[in-house]
């Protein structure tokens, strides 16, 4: 007969995709038998989707390794912390000293966000480095938003999102939130949202070439052709100024350009623009008119517009498109998010604006964008000399996949093989990690403190929660905030030091800093003695005391008793509602003027390029990406209750084209690109507009040398293998990932 194990539950922010849904752990020992939606969140308020459903299979998964790996004579093999990291400092040191800081390359993979850890440490990491090797996920994702924002309001990070509980009209574009959750809008039950909007008469309209599942929901679907979209917005911009429908509202003092972008875009006609996007014209009037005479109203973009050539044109006329109908920076509208953790307020005035190029990458020229260069070139940052500077010779990456998630893996996989050395901070040995001389396992998220520091900058309601570890560290692993601590150490030659002592730098020059600042409600004081005010049983919560109490709901040390501090968020596990979005202009805006600069030189520059789109009608069939409910990237395809089902790598193909073709539902396709050719099964289906396939991103998982045996068994195809990298939006340096010609042909046998 078994013995029961006493049973628990915890509370825990659901750290698999950008919702931030809480949960309700079921626990056993130290095991996660279960998770449901938590009622009392004060964000999420019960909702949970099938990811989250799956908390424990994820965090329980017995592919995840437990020891460090070293290699040794050519084979990882389980070591000690202490060796692991002695070989990361013999490994880095001898390559920043011989070759300069430029010759580590550090890869910060999506995951990484999803961490208090992540937030807090690479940045330490980089700054003791001094490398400008930075390459991360977002330069296959949301660069051109973070772009077009720097560009508008001074700020990279000041990103608007739509106000879902308030809007009457929601014109979505590349986003797929029923399936994705959303992405650069944090909203628990993206979907509730979107129903409740039609329930109180609003209207949702999606642009998008497949019919989704958030497409079947809209009033109206418009397949675009892909890639179009900046031509789309740039028409109806044109169409609300020819019809009089620019109405700046409370935004007209904090604006500056309108003319100027009047004049800028009066090629863009809605008839002249119809052919290329398959929208008429009446249709793209219609939309635009429907924006502008609706009570309130709010355009949102997402990866599907950004991960195209002109993807941070698309960025900054949605935000432009918001900005003319006076949609910006009111309630029903598009709103800059307030979070706890942001800096302490500073006046509203002129800013230091936001800068382009201030160096480029060593082989292609690329000009970096917010401190990263394209991920996209990665791999002939490290394969290809030049007389310009080292090559990269070794690397750092940090929850990254980069062999799935960027253009050519192929050719990233041979060149990951000729570095000097690698470490990777990885709970997996995966594509990308099998390649490292050290890999450093974070612990499962139930035994980790979680905070959401990145996506509380982005969420749809101002609030704040924080959870310590639901489970106890297991004998034998590392905090991540250690390893990652010990991991900047062993890199900026301090190996050995107590990891203590970066925490204790980053709250020393952050404190030093706020008392100089005259806004700072620390102004003038010891910053020792404000050090020693901290609370938190680990340096990571003495950060986060620090950063609630310095924020803009703090309570300042002492400065607003009544304001936010450490203790008083645990006093609040399900954590703290703080309220709606509010108007907050002027005060966001860094821009060099203090104003919203709507026409910025670089939008200036590259519109030419997209004069030029307005001629092209592409022949052939194009390739655009997708993503399921259960899937986030190439995370959770080791999680069997995440795949299977419709969770699968099969190539979206309309009927039409299919019959053109000659081929049937399961056949072997061929699918070649300008980087390579894959073969996937094809899944006929009307859900994709004529001239369009389909493949999902994150797939091809039959590598040698891992160890994630379930996603093995049904490995799928990369789809980036089919990319060379050379396609990328020159502004943001974003590769383009939708929209590229493929061609088609039958392989054999029914898969």
């Amino acid at each position: 007969m078994s013995t029961t194990t006493d049973s628990r539950t915890a509370l825990r922010v659901c750290p698999l995709c950008e919702a931030t849904c809480g949960l309700t752990l079921t626990i056993e020992g130290t095991r996660v038998t279960g998770a449901r939606g938590d009622r009392d969140d004060v964000f999420s308020k019960g909702f949970i989707c099938p990811k989250g459903a799956s908390f424990g299979a994820a965090d329980g998964d017995p592919d995840r390794l437990r020891t460090p790996l070293v290699r040794k004579d050519g084979e990882l093999r389980e070591a000690t912390w202490e060796e692991a990291f002695d070989a990361v400092a013999a490994g880095l040191r001898p390559v920043v000293e011989t070759h300069g800081p430029n010759a580590v390359g550090v890869v910060l993979g999506n995951p990484n966000v999803h961490t208090m850890a992540g937030a807090l440490y690479p940045p330490v990491l980089l700054a003791g480095l001094g490398t400008r090797s930075l390459f991360t996920a977002s330069t296959v994702d949301q660069m051109p938003k973070h772009v077009s924002s720097g560009l508008l309001y001074g700020d990279a990070h000041a990103i608007p999102v739509p106000d879902l509980d308030r809007t009457d009209h929601l014109l979505l574009l590349g986003a797929n939130p029923l399936e994705s959750n959303g992405s650069l809008c944090t909203a628990p039950d993206f979907p509730g949202k979107l129903k409740a909007l039609k329930a109180r008469g609003g209207t949702l309209t999606v642009v998008d070439p497949r019919l989704t599942r958030t497409a079947k929901l809209a009033d109206r679907h418009i397949a675009i052709r892909p890639g179009t979209d900046a031509l789309l917005l740039a028409a109806m911009a044109h169409a609300l100024f020819g019809e009089a429908l620019v109405d700046l509202g409370d935004l007209a003092p904090h604006v500056q350009g309108t003319a100027e972008l009047a004049s800028a875009i009066r090629e863009f006609t809605p008839e002249a623009v119809a052919g290329a996007c398959d929208v008429d014209a009446g249709t793209i009037r219609a939309l635009a008119r429907e924006l502008a005479t609706a009570p309130t109203a709010a355009v949102y973009g997402r990866i599907g517009s950004c991960t195209v050539p002109h993807g941070t044109l698309a960025s900054w006329l949605v935000d432009v498109l918001n900005i003319l109908t006076g949609n910006l920076d009111r309630p029903g509208g598009a709103l800059f998010p307030h979070s706890a953790t942001d800096k302490t307020p500073r006046p509203a005035g002129p800013g230091r604006g936001f800068a382009l190029g201030r160096w480029h990458s060593r082989v292609g020229g690329h000009p970096e964008a917010k401190g990263e260069l394209p991920l996209s070139a990665l791999a002939e940052e490290i394969d290809t000399a030049t007389p310009e500077g080292s090559p990269i010779r070794a690397l750092i990456t940090v929850a990254a996949n980069p062999v799935l998630s960027a253009p050519d893996g192929d050719r990233l996989d041979k060149a990951l093989d000729s570095l000097d050395f690698m470490v990777s901070v990885d709970p997996y040995l995966g594509e990308t990690a099998r390649h490292a001389d050290v890999v450093l396992p974070p612990p499962p998220p139930s035994q980790a403190p979680h905070f959401d520091f990145a996506f509380n900058a982005f969420a749809v309601h101002n609030q704040v929660r924080y959870n310590r570890a639901a489970v106890p560290l297991e004998d034998g692993r590392m905090a991540e905030t250690e390893i990652l601590a010990r991991l900047t150490l062993a890199a900026t030659g301090m190996h050995g030091a107590d990891p203590s002592a970066v925490d204790d730098l980053v709250i020393g020059q952050t404190l030093g800093k706020a008392v100089k600042e005259a806004h700072s409600p620390v102004h003038g004081r010891d910053p020792r003695e404000l050090a020693g005010l901290l609370t938190g049983d680990t340096g990571p919560e003495r950060r986060l005391d620090m950063m609630l109490r310095l924020g803009p709901y703090g309570e300042g040390f002492g400065a607003q008793p009544d304001g936010l501090t450490l203790d008083k968020l645990l006093a609040h596990p399900h954590g703290i509602d703080l309220g709606p979005l509010k108007p907050r202009l002027p005060q966001p805006l860094k821009t060099v003027s203090g104003r919203i600069e709507l026409l910025p030189q670089p939008i200036v520059d590259d519109l030419p390029r997209l004069r030029t789109a307005l001629r092209e009608r592409p022949e052939g069939l194009v390739l655009i990406g997708r993503r399921h409910l259960r899937s986030n990237n190439s995370w959770l395809h080791n999680i069997p209750a995440l795949t299977g089902g419709t969770n699968r790598c099969t190539l979206h193909i309309h009927p039409d084209d299919a019959d053109r073709l000659g081929l049937a539902d399961g056949d072997a396709v061929r699918i070649k690109g300008a980087g390579g050719e894959v073969t996937a099964p094809a899944e006929v289906t009307d859900v994709v507009r004529q001239g369009v396939v389909s493949l999902p991103h994150g797939w091809g998982h039959d590598r040698p040398g891992t160890r994630m045996s379930h996603a093995a068994v049904d490995p799928g195809v990369n789809v980036n293998q089919l990319l060379d990298g050379s396609l990328l939006d020159p502004l943001s340096g974003n590769a383009v990932l939708n929209g590229i010609p493929v061609e088609l042909s039958r392989a054999g046998a029914t898969l």
